[in-house]
């Protein structure tokens, strides 16, 4: 679950890491107050949304006037903000921060995440601030530091030390403290948050000599949301895809994609590797959608009528191995979606394991139209001929 940016300050705020000053507007004239409330000109107004890029999208504006800052809060709150990360139907954004400008001196990147072949969190720290970690990563892999953090023991003062003293030029004394200090805050918050990533780009110093937070990322991990009830209040489901929100009320692991094939399968591996037949056999799936090895009729029926709401979908591909999941609960589920919902587009059924024979009876006796396979790479070829014939 992601955090919006001024979300996530508030929480920096709580374990000591300083922020700029800043007021939410939904408006350009709750902007234009807030603005009278800090510091300026110069104003920051930010677009909040999650999505990386930004500033490159143009939903980062810096401005001098109070018109300036009116018309750059009502462009970015009228048209969709388009980044890499959006997409090019872009999102629609819905509230601005307006904060304080802040005189930068020297820009770094902080954050910390859990390194999965280390199986511990790890803190990274670059002196190339407000760059993407990644571009820097690959061009100046010198310039990226990491340090792991043993849980049994936590973020240790050490740890910090060794990444400010490796900065060139050292910054003064006072500045170290401070940056060490914001290291401190930062793991801190990533336990105490549960998060999956926590991360500030830039962290400044400013010509002043202060340390500040000029941007901030928090994601919680969703498997710890159930301890997490403060965090999961701060949730915003405008941010989310309506077909995703809808999937996640009944614990459904799905994933709208770009293409025109709707699948259903049982296990994220199996899904994987359905995805990966249907683009081989010239197709682009529409969603990622596993139901579980434990899914019960209503699961089933519900992800049905999900992939059957999505206009985009021209054909769709049921690919069960019956375990836990048992193929005749996956035809009743099948049957009772189609009952609340007509079925316009081809259906192919690849169905193996528990019950199999029940479930194939089940749907052959239900009147629909479907086309069966015998193995994955027929029911990807059946589906691409099926779309191609459309």
């Amino acid at each position: 679950m992601k955090l919006h940016e001024f979300q996530a300050k508030e929480q920096f705020k709580r374990f000591g890491i300083p922020v700029p000053e800043g007021y939410l507007a939904t408006s350009p004239e709750e902007a234009l107050e807030a603005a009278k409330r800090l510091k300026g000109p110069p104003w920051v107004v930010k677009a909040q949304v999650h999505a990386g890029g930004r500033g490159k999208g143009g939903g980062v504006r810096v401005v001098d006037s109070q018109d300036q800052l009116t018309a750059a809060t009502a462009e970015i709150l009228e048209k969709p903000l388009i980044t890499k990360q959006t997409g090019p139907e872009g999102k629609r954004v819905y509230q601005v921060l307006v904060e304080e400008g802040v005189d930068i001196e020297r820009e770094f990147y902080l954050a910390m995440v859990i390194d999965r072949s280390g199986a511990m969190p790890v803190i990274i720290f670059s002196q190339a601030g407000g760059m993407d970690i990644e571009e820097v990563a690959a061009k100046s892999p010198e310039l990226v530091m990491k340090r792991f953090v043993d849980p049994l023991t936590g973020w240790m003062p050490y740890q910090g030390r060794r990444l400010a003293y490796g900065l060139t030029p050292l910054p003064e004394a006072g500045v170290l403290k401070s940056l060490m200090s914001i290291m401190d805050g930062l793991y801190r918050a990533f336990v105490s948050l549960d998060c999956s990533l926590a991360e500030i780009n830039p962290l400044v110093i400013t010509k002043q000599g202060n340390c500040l937070a000029v941007d901030a990322k928090i994601t919680i991990d969703d498997n710890a949301l159930f301890r997490q009830g403060e965090m999961k209040a701060l949730d915003d489901p405008r941010e989310k895809d309506p077909f995703d929100a809808k999937a996640q009320e009944f614990n459904l692991n799905y994933i709208r994609l770009d293409g025109d094939i709707g699948a259903m399968v049982n296990g994220a591996g199996l899904a994987m590797a359905t995805m990966d037949v249907i683009k081989l056999a010239g197709a682009e799936p529409a969603n990622f959608l596993d139901v579980g090895g434990g899914a019960s009729e209503e699961m089933i029926t519900k992800g049905f009528e999900i992939i059957l709401s999505d206009p985009k979908v021209k054909a769709i591909l049921i690919n069960i191995f019956g375990g836990i999941l048992r193929c005749d609960v996956l035809a009743k589920g099948v049957l009772e979606a189609a009952k609340r919902t007509e079925i316009k587009v081809p259906l192919i059924v690849r169905l193996e394991g528990t019950n199999v024979e029940e479930g194939r009876k089940i749907l052959q006796e239900s009147g629909l139209r479907f086309l069966v396979a015998k193995d994955m790479a027929e029911a990807a070829d059946l589906v691409t001929g099926q779309v191609s014939n459309l």
